[in-house]
């Protein structure tokens, strides 16, 4: 057998050569299980590796070798973001407070690849509790950019990103509330979705804001991401925000032939503080799509600039909520006081991290009696505004294109040690997708692609259009 060349490997390739037998499932998982074993130390993606990968992908050539029908991911090597539950494995959060709790069952999604055939390889690094974009925030040390390892590799999904950029898996899930996949995917030169709140279940995803998550895949392609995708997607009665899929696409322009396809550019994103360098590659993406064929329409978003004081009021609300339950009584890190509340005090003290106790303590300010209406409410209602802005807006144009980061990957150390306004900021262009639910996609050459609900369709035509696939 000729060595497996891992980074020209996509999901579409790993399936033809497995049904030619050229590769079999289990040379591909030995291949990146070598991989991790090699690089992961000075990565720092994998938190845990998977002892049955081995025996996962066995099966599969077995079942391949009898004939047997194979779901649509057999034998693709996938990592596991550390924040979804995966059976009889450590499930941590990346924090310290869930230290030796292990998952009693699977999430949805974790059901459907094993249905699928998919070999989970292990858990991946992450921002504690999926709270930060860089990586960094994780009690288990940072992730390193498999590109250039004195940067961050983005965040909070940070693991799972350096993973596949890494080679050290063909993909990989991650999880979404503020641009956690897509901001990782423009950092590591990937593909990451978004996908609509709802189209795929959060039933076994550690909650940090239930009304942002989604759990979301990475890719080399917009084809794996789609893949993936297409696996994990639909309606789960574990899950009552969880939504059906489509049968048939919503009428749109892409529908009609005759018609071009019109992609939206926002006159009032909000640019200061961006690097020039990504406001010149942007112009020069919209004018790609251009002669890609598609018609470039202005629009007006008028509530996009207050998207980062939503979101960080919103979040940390729900967050505070969400993680009131991880107290040491019944799974995870426990720490002995001289009374009950001492018991609660010690171990949420020791147990969370500064990021997760500095988000906490703002979501319970701004739920407080006196502050209620003046932030959580007024956020809600400006995130109506914004719900009806991009409404309007996709009543014109059929997609929306921003940059999907305000700048390159930076040094690891450097704005984790400054202002924390300063590392919020780099949700600028994501976040608004999570707020008002929408599906987006970020691209190779920084550029993110939004769609409407349930369209998921029209940002992989476009996606595959414009990387050429």
């Amino acid at each position: 057998m000729s060595e497996i060349n891992l980074k020209q490997l996509t999901i579409k390739k790993a399936r033809e050569s497995m049904e030619k037998g050229e590769y079999s499932a289990e040379e591909i998982t030995r291949s990146y299980l070598e991989n991790i074993k090699a690089k992961n130390p000075e990565l720092n993606a994998y938190l845990a590796v998977f002892d049955d990968a081995i025996d996962a992908a066995r099966e599969v050539d077995e079942k391949r070798k009898k004939g047997e029908k194979l779901g649509a991911l057999a034998g693709i090597p996938i990592a596991i973001k550390d924040v979804i539950m995966v059976k009889g494995r450590e499930v941590t959060g990346a924090s310290k407070i869930l230290k030796g709790h292990r998952a009693t069952y699977d999430a949805t999604v974790i059901s459907k690849l094993r249905e699928a055939g998919a070999i989970m390889l292990g858990m991946t690094n992450c921002d504690e509790f999926a709270m930060g974009a860089s990586g960094e925030n994780s009690a288990y040390g940072p992730t390193k950019n498999p590109l250039n390892t004195s940067k961050v590799p983005g965040g909070s999904s940070s693991g799972s990103a350096a993973a596949v950029a890494g080679d050290l898996a063909l993909t990989a899930l991650g999880s979404e509330t503020g641009g956690s996949v897509r901001q990782p995917a423009a950092f590591t030169g990937l593909v990451g979705l978004k996908p609509t709140y709802g189209a795929v279940s959060r039933y076994g995803l550690l909650a940090l804001c239930s009304s942002f998550d989604q759990i979301a895949p990475f890719g080399k392609t917009v084809a794996d991401a789609e893949a993936v995708f297409n696996v994990i997607a639909g309606q789960d009665p574990l899950d009552s925000t969880s939504i059906s899929k489509l049968k048939t696409p919503i009428s749109s322009n892409l529908a009609k032939p005759k018609l071009k396809t019109v992609i939206g550019v926002p006159s009032d994103l909000p640019l200061e503080g961006c690097d020039p360098h990504v406001i010149a590659n942007f112009k020069l993406q919209i004018e790609k799509l251009r002669e890609l064929g598609y018609e470039i329409r202005d629009i007006t978003l008028p509530n996009l600039k207050y998207a980062i004081p939503v979101y960080y009021i919103i979040l940390p609300a729900e967050a505070s909520a969400n993680l009131a339950r991880y107290d040491g009584v019944r799974y995870g890190a426990h720490k002995d006081g001289a009374n009950l509340l001492e018991d609660y005090m010690k171990t949420k003290g020791e147990g969370y991290g500064k990021e997760v106790r500095r988000r906490i303590i703002l979501g319970a300010y701004v739920l407080s009696a006196g502050y209620y209406d003046a932030y959580y409410y007024q956020a809600m209602r400006v995130r109506e505004l914004m719900k009806q802005d991009f409404a309007r807006a996709f009543g014109e144009v059929d997609a929306i294109v921003t940059p999907t980061t305000a700048g390159p990957a930076f040094e690891l150390g450097t704005k984790s040690k400054r202002s924390p306004i300063e590392m919020y900021l780099e949700d600028i262009f994501t976040a608004p997708a999570n707020i008002v639910g929408m599906p987006a996609i970020a691209v190779p050459e920084n550029l993110q692609i939004i769609a409407p609900h349930q369209r998921e369709d029209v940002l992989f035509e476009i996606g595959k259009k414009f990387l050429n696939e």
